[in-house]
């Protein structure tokens, strides 16, 4: 269970992964050495999995986006989410109720590219249907 100081952390963490044990430490008005020691709790019960780039908008934004729903053989969905993790330009897969079982973002720098992706996606053995959607705007993101 996390505690207030812990949410604190992560949240400061979840702005700037790069932020300093002082840095911490002053924004939340606890010791170096307390910081330090909840951040080595926090990665040892896996809360805190990896320190990871977020790409600005400007670079983003000339990516071409899309989330493909994927219709998958049940006894294939582990070894196609191994086979898709391979490829670079998918960031996200995730596992989702209803018609279809995966959700797949993949981001592109040109539509050929897509295409290129999306028929990886489809030729993975057990993936029986797609349904993509092209990313037009995004309205807001945390």
């Amino acid at each position: 269970m996390l505690t207030e100081k812990d949410e604190e952390l992560l949240s400061i963490l979840q702005v700037n992964a790069r932020a300093s044990v002082s840095d911490i430490a002053r924004a939340t008005g606890v010791s170096r050495t307390a910081i330090q020691n909840r951040l080595n709790k926090l990665e040892n019960n896996n809360v805190i999995k990896a320190y990871s780039v977020v790409l600005d908008s400007a670079y983003t934004s000339g990516l071409i986006s899309s989330n493909v729903s994927l219709k998958v053989k049940p006894n294939l969905r582990q070894p196609i989410c191994v086979a898709l993790r391979k490829v670079p330009q998918i960031s996200h897969i995730h596992s989702i109720s209803g018609e279809y079982d995966l959700l797949v973002t993949i981001q592109a720098s040109t539509l050929e590219k897509l295409s290129e992706v999306l028929n990886i996606v489809c030729s993975t053995e057990g993936v029986e249907r797609t349904n993509s959607a092209i990313i037009l705007d995004t309205i807001f993101e945390r």
